[in-house]
């Protein structure tokens, strides 16, 4: 099954096996991507980290700050 934003020529990462995949390998359930590189394939997860972090501390900003958004 193809799901928006597949490609069957972009890399993939693995999150059951942690491998770079090209292509549809494996089941949409275990991957993510795609990326244009295998290089950006192999930081998924360090992206995904660094964007998880910063919505993070943009959700305590907001609720830390009842004045900023009243």
């Amino acid at each position: 099954m193809r799901h928006r934003g597949d490609s069957s020529e972009g890399y993939y990462y693995n999150l059951r096996t942690g491998e770079i995949e090209h292509g549809y390998v494996s089941d949409w359930h275990d991957r993510i991507g795609p990326y244009a590189t295998a290089t950006e394939a192999a930081s998924a997860l360090e992206r995904a980290h660094a964007r998880n972090e910063a919505w993070e501390a943009e959700d305590r900003q907001w609720y830390d700050d009842p004045d900023e958004h009243e």
